[in-house]
């Protein structure tokens, strides 16, 4: 899964990197992003007639959910079940997203220790996340990242892993409809090799620090090879 990223990017920035007009309201740097959180998101926007970079509520709540907590418990949509999920599949095939990110956080376990992975692009540049959005209750926007089974050296770290779309493929995510094999494909090897794998201090595990300390490489306390969180 993913229940942790970083996302740091000003508005102005992503409109420039994602050739979108901004209509977000001005969130701050996080790299501590949490479920619930407010979040930049991308999206094409039939009022504007343009991709729009905009705010959501980490975790879809489906328009016939009662409590706004349910969100919680659908931060992640699973790609091999988007397509036919009854929660997840209308917003799949009408309102996909791009969810901006730095990079994202797993835990390894090995007895009594845990270990906060980092993982990241090596060059620093932008990861999108395949995402997918919905309205609750006609006034709140809320998404959903789609997580896919790890690959490489990331399946060493965590089982799932975010489905990152690289460049060429947003505009067909963001259109809507289209072949689902095709737009669910995990990153190619070449792609997945240039995701560095950084273990980082334990402080990211409280969602009340936030700061660009939680991303600098640290000590590792358990290796990535130890089992599983």
């Amino acid at each position: 899964m993913c229940g942790r990223y970083a996302t740091t990017r000003s508005e102005a920035d992503l409109s420039l990197l994602f050739d979108a007009v901004t209509v977000a309201e001005a969130l701050g740097p996080s790299w501590n992003v949490a479920p619930t959180d407010p979040v930049p998101v991308v999206r094409q926007s039939q009022r504007h007639d343009a991709r729009v970079v905009d705010t959501a509520r980490w975790g879809l709540l489906p328009p016939w959910a009662k409590d706004p907590r349910a969100g919680s418990r659908m931060i992640n949509a699973r790609a091999e079940t988007v397509a036919t999920s009854p929660a997840f599949a209308p917003s799949f095939q009408r309102r996909r997203c791009l969810v901006p990110a730095d990079g994202w956080f797993e835990w390894v376990r090995d007895g009594g220790k845990r270990q906060a992975y980092y993982m990241t692009p090596a060059d620093s540049s932008v990861l999108a996340f395949a995402g997918i959005w919905t309205m609750w209750r006609e006034e709140t926007l809320t998404c959903s990242v789609l997580t896919t089974a790890a690959l490489g050296d990331l399946a060493a770290v965590h089982d799932r892993m975010p489905l990152i779309l690289p460049r060429e493929r947003w505009s067909a995510w963001l259109a809507g409809g289209g072949d689902a094999p095709a737009l669910l494909e995990p990153l190619s090897p070449a792609e997945l090799a240039a995701i560095e794998v950084r273990p980082v201090r334990p402080d990211v595990g409280n969602v009340r620090n936030n700061g660009p300390e939680l991303v600098t490489a640290a000590e590792p306390a358990v290796a990535p090879e130890a089992t599983l969180f």
